[in-house]
C-alpha cells in the first residue's frame, strides 16, 4: 500500500525542473552582470575626462576615483561582475526567504498550529496554513493532510501511521529546501574566489610596477603609479566583494536554519499529537 500521495518520481521531476530554472536564471544573471561591468569599466570609468590630458593612459585627475578604479586593469570588470552577482543574488534570496516565511511571523504560526493540534482542531490548523502560505506552511499542510488520511485509515498500526506522516513531512521538506538554498552556492563560491581574483590583479599590478622600476635610467613614474594603482584597486575590490559575500552567505544560511527549525518543530508537534491521541484510541479499542 502506497502511503504517500507524492511519488518519488514526481518529487524528483519537480526538483529537477526547479534546478533547471535556477541554473538558467543564474547563468543569465552572471552574463548580464559581466556585460554591465565591462561597459561601466570601459565607457564610464575609462572616459577620457577622468584623466590628465584627456588620455586614459595618463594618471587620473586628482581626487577622481572613477579614473583610479579604471587603473585597476582588466581584472576590475571580473571583480565588478562578482560584486553585482552578490548584490543580485542577495536581493533574490531576500525576496525568496521572505516569501517562504509567509504572511505572518513563523513563531506565531507554529504556535497557532500547536494550539489547534492540542485542541484536535485539524481543520483549523489547515486553515491557518492556507492563511500563512510559504514553505513552512506548505510542509505543515502536507503533514496535516496526511494526518487526516491516517486518522481515517483502519488497516495500519499506529506506528505505521506515524511513520507515514513523518515520511510525508520529510518529502515535503525535501521539495521546499532546494528552493530556499538555490544560488547560495554561487555566493559562497564568490566569497572564496573574489579574494583570489583580487590577489591575481595585485600580482599583475606589482609586475607592472617593478617593470617600471627596472627600466634603465630614470624609472617611468607613470607606469610605476599605474602598476601600484592596479595592485591596490584589485586588492580592495577583491577583499570588499569577498567580505560582502561571506556576510550574505552567513545571513541567509542562518535564516534558512530558522525556517528548517520551524518546520521540524511543527512536524514534531503533528507526529506527537497523532501518536498521543490515536495511540490512546487504539489501546482503548484493544481493551
Amino acid at each position: 500500500m502506497n502511503t504517500s500521495p507524492r511519488p518519488a518520481a514526481t518529487a524528483a521531476k519537480a526538483e529537477a525542473k526547479s534546478s533547471g530554472g535556477a541554473s538558467l536564471f543564474s547563468v543569465l544573471v552572471i552574463i548580464l552582470a559581466f556585460v554591465i561591468s565591462y561597459c561601466v569599466y570601459k565607457f564610464v570609468f575609462g572616459d577620457a575626462s577622468h584623466f590628465q590630458g584627456g588620455n586614459n593612459e595618463n594618471n587620473p585627475n586628482p581626487g577622481d576615483y572613477l579614473g583610479v578604479v579604471f587603473k585597476g586593469g582588466f581584472i576590475v570588470p571580473f571583480l565588478m561582475t562578482m560584486f553585482l552577482c552578490v548584490i543580485t543574488f542577495s536581493i533574490e534570496r531576500m525576496l525568496t526567504i521572505a516569501k517562504a516565511k509567509g504572511s505572518k511571523g513563523i513563531e506565531s504560526f507554529v504556535r497557532t498550529v500547536r494550539q489547534k493540534l492540542n485542541a484536535n482542531d485539524i481543520n483549523g490548523a489547515l486553515a491557518a496554513c492556507d492563511q500563512q502560505k510559504g514553505s513552512v506552511a506548505n510542509v505543515v499542510k502536507a503533514g496535516l493532510m496526511k494526518y487526516n488520511e491516517m486518522a481515517r485509515e483502519r488497516g495500519m498500526t499506529t506506528d505505521q501511521k506515524v511513520l507515514a506522516i513523518q515520511k510525508e513531512i520529510e518529502e515535503s521538506t525535501a521539495l521546499e529546501l532546494p528552493m530556499l538554498e538555490k544560488n547560495l552556492v554561487i555566493i559562497s563560491t564568490i566569497a572564496s574566489i573574489a579574494t583570489l581574483t583580487g590577489l591575481l590583479g595585485t600580482v599583475f599590478g606589482m609586475i607592472r610596477a617593478f617593470a617600471a622600476l627596472a627600466q634603465a635610467g630614470t624609472p617611468d613614474a607613470v607606469a610605476l603609479a599605474n602598476g601600484i594603482s592596479e595592485a591596490l584597486i584589485n586588492t580592495a575590490l577583491g577583499i570588499g566583494t569577498s567580505a560582502l559575500a561571506i556576510i550574505a552567505y552567513n545571513y541567509f544560511t542562518s535564516k534558512i536554519d530558522e525556517l528548517t527549525y520551524s518546520i521540524d518543530e511543527a512536524g514534531f508537534s503533528i507526529i506527537q499529537t497523532f501518536a498521543g491521541q490515536h495511540g490512546q484510541t487504539t489501546a482503548t479499542q484493544t481493551v
